[in-house]
């Protein structure tokens, strides 16, 4: 592998803003997108987190092809739902860049753990991000299963062996986590504005 499995998102996440400084619908999804195949190396215990991410990312990638102009940036799916009055539907693309953007905020988080405590064990690492993002947002029946998965996480060494690649992992990581971070905070702040950004799971 050239680089380590950071570099898509890394190289895709200069192409999501437009000259304007607007997040671009097809950009944004392609970056979340680059993350999966990160997730496939901790085996079932993201599998709940990546069924989520996949099903939010294909919802959102239909509407953009329903009218690519339309939905070139990616906040408009929001608004015209907030004009219409379906935004808080749990079928709704709102929801599902919500509920992205949190899955997103809680890798970014996971990530961040790897690089800031070398002496934690996998399931540390994810449990204390989930505690920190989705943890609140989730009801019992979701925290309950999420537990669960948490104790399939692999070997920390061997999961940082694998996704290591040719490139520095670490510095690919925290370059990731800067860049991604201020993409999801401006998601959160637009839901926010428009009264969505506090949905939690039903």
């Amino acid at each position: 592998m050239e680089g380590t499995v950071f570099a898509p998102s890394l190289q895709g996440m200069k192409h999501v803003k437009s000259d304007s400084g607007v997040i671009l619908t097809k950009p944004f999804l392609e970056v979340c997108k680059h993350i999966l195949p990160v997730l496939d190396k901790f085996g079932s215990a993201m599998s709940i987190v990546k069924s989520d991410i996949g099903g939010n990312i294909a919802r959102l990638e239909a509407k953009y092809a329903s009218d690519p102009t339309k939905y070139q940036q990616l906040h408009n799916m929001v608004q015209v739902e907030v004009t219409s009055k379906t935004a808080k539907s749990s079928s709704s693309c709102t929801n599902g860049l919500l509920w992205l953007t949190r899955a997103m905020n809680f890798l970014v988080a996971l990530f961040h753990n790897l690089v800031q405590h070398p002496d934690w064990q996998m399931s540390q690492v994810c449990s204390d991000a989930y505690k920190n993002t989705l943890k609140k947002w989730h009801g019992w029946l979701a925290s309950s299963s999420f537990s669960v998965a948490i104790k399939l996480a692999p070997d920390r060494k061997k999961f940082m062996d694998i996704i290591c690649g040719t490139g520095d992992i670490n510095a690919d990581i925290e370059r990731f986590c800067a860049a991604f971070s201020l993409l999801l905070a401006e998601n959160h702040k637009f839901l926010a504005s428009v009264g969505m950004d506090d949905l939690k799971a039903s």
